[in-house]
């Protein structure tokens, strides 16, 4: 079966070192019927958790952001989404990674919505009840220049 969303990421392909390198997230609904996806570890909700993988010139480079722990979660954490509509989101990715080396640095999103509902009715889920979805979004590059 087809994911239900899609999802696209952007970033500007050259930044200078020290400079903020932002991330464009986007995730669209091609279905007929509304969506909603838990905002939880995705760009939606900001930058929170570790939802990305980051390398410079294939090496890894750690998560360095807060961490949330959470109890069960909201209706406003979930984001609606009509047919054919999309959300979208800007983080600064390098509030949370290191990007102050000149490199090319490859940026994933690791793909996971912890949950998805498609009924209102249903929303917000407890933690337990949660149905992940996996969508594919293709890894972004940047390449950070001396400054």
């Amino acid at each position: 079966m087809a994911p239900p969303l899609t999802c696209e990421m952007s970033v500007p392909p050259r930044v200078k070192a020290g400079s903020p390198v932002e991330l464009r997230f986007k995730l669209s609904n091609p279905t007929s019927r509304t969506l909603y996806p838990l905002n939880w570890h995705t760009p939606l909700e900001g930058l929170r958790n570790n939802f990305l993988d980051v390398t410079r010139d294939g090496v890894e480079i750690p998560y360095q952001g807060p961490m949330m722990k959470r109890g069960d979660p909201s209706a406003e954490a979930y984001v609606a989404i009509a047919p054919g509509a999309s959300q979208e989101a800007q983080i600064e990715v390098s509030l949370a990674y290191d990007f102050t080396q000149p490199g090319k640095y490859r940026i994933a999103f690791r793909g996971t919505l912890m949950d998805l509902v498609t009924s209102p009715g249903d929303v917000p889920r407890k933690l337990g009840q949660f149905q992940p979805v996996e969508v594919r979004c293709p890894a972004v590059e940047t390449t950070i220049t001396p400054g």
